[in-house]
């Protein structure tokens, strides 16, 4: 279980740090154009969930998120002290990878998020956002085929949500520590948390339709 909650720390950790120095370094570089620094965002962040799930995904089943351990817990696939830890692990690894990321660039280590993300339309692209990772997720047959379909359903998931596809309550408080281009407020994080939680309730009933429970030994 140490190895578990410390890969899921990790993994929680490097996947905030990819998410906010591309959207620092993103930023940077564009000289104002959103697309191309939106583009960025989502390369990086595509590569670095894809090599983290084949990574870790052997040692925790590579979470890195409380909204997919809160899922696996419901299906009987954790046990709730597991589940804990997993949950404190995710968001302090977020919280420490936003850190890390804007010490890579010279930013104040912790500096509050002036990105406006409010409003019923991007709370919508989370319930979707989420709902979609969850019934990917669980219905990969292996860590193989959920690195590669998690990561594109979360990049093209940047692109036709209009929240960017955050789908994970961790790094939405990790991205409220840094004002950067993938930055969220403080005041916003809630209404974003529970659109995720509503959305990973979803996925997890349309589950039942399509993936059946492994129930944890």
């Amino acid at each position: 279980m140490k190895r578990a909650v410390a890969a899921e720390f990790l993994g929680a950790l490097l996947l905030t740090a990819a998410v906010v120095g591309s959207g620092i370094m993103g930023e940077r570089l564009a000289s104002g154009n959103l697309a191309v620094a939106l583009l960025a965002n989502t390369g990086a962040t595509v590569a670095a969930l894809a090599t983290l799930i084949a990574l870790f995904g052997p040692v925790s089943g590579a979470h890195f998120n409380p909204a997919v351990t809160l899922v696996a817990l419901w299906r009987g696939e954790l046990r709730p002290k597991q589940s804990i830890a997993y949950f404190v692990a995710q968001i302090a690894g977020c919280c420490a990878g936003a850190v890390l990321a804007n010490a890579m660039f010279e930013l104040p280590l912790i500096e509050a998020s002036t990105h406006v993300r409010t409003g019923f339309a991007q709370w919508l692209s989370e319930c979707i956002a989420t709902a979609g990772l969850i019934v990917v997720a669980f219905s990969s047959p292996s860590i193989s085929a959920a690195a590669w379909r998690v990561s594109a359903w979360i990049g093209a998931a940047y692109w036709f949500t209009a929240s960017t596809s955050f789908a994970n309550p961790a790094i939405t408080l990790g991205r409220s520590l840094s004002n950067s281009f993938a930055g969220i407020r403080p005041e916003d994080a809630p209404g974003f948390i529970a659109a995720q939680l509503v959305g990973a309730a979803a996925g997890a009933l349309l589950l039942r339709l399509l993936a059946p429970a492994k129930v944890a030994a």
